[in-house]
């Protein structure tokens, strides 16, 4: 499903018109990400919680060359589902 997509279902499920759920699904995203930017976790109690996880530096081997590399220690955005959603996509 698109973002697109998505919009067009919120709008017709929350009887919105597609400018008021593509400004709220524009929100959403935008206080997830600022959130995640500033390291906090954010948790929808069933859904699931986006975090932030730190990659330490280490060292690897350059595939086509065999060089060893350094790789810099990194962070990275990261989803967990909660019960509610992997017992529906199980279902």
């Amino acid at each position: 499903m698109t973002k697109s997509e998505f919009i067009d279902q919120l709008s017709a499920r929350a009887d919105m018109t597609k400018a008021e759920a593509t400004k709220a699904v524009d929100a959403v995203l935008d206080t997830i990400q600022d959130g995640l930017s500033r390291g906090e976790e954010i948790a929808f109690s069933g859904f699931g919680k986006f975090h932030v996880a730190t990659r330490t530096a280490r060292e690897g081997v350059h595939p086509r060359s065999g060089e060893r590399i350094h790789i810099e220690a990194s962070k990275s955005p990261k989803f967990s589902a909660g019960s509610v959603l992997k017992k529906s996509v199980n279902r």
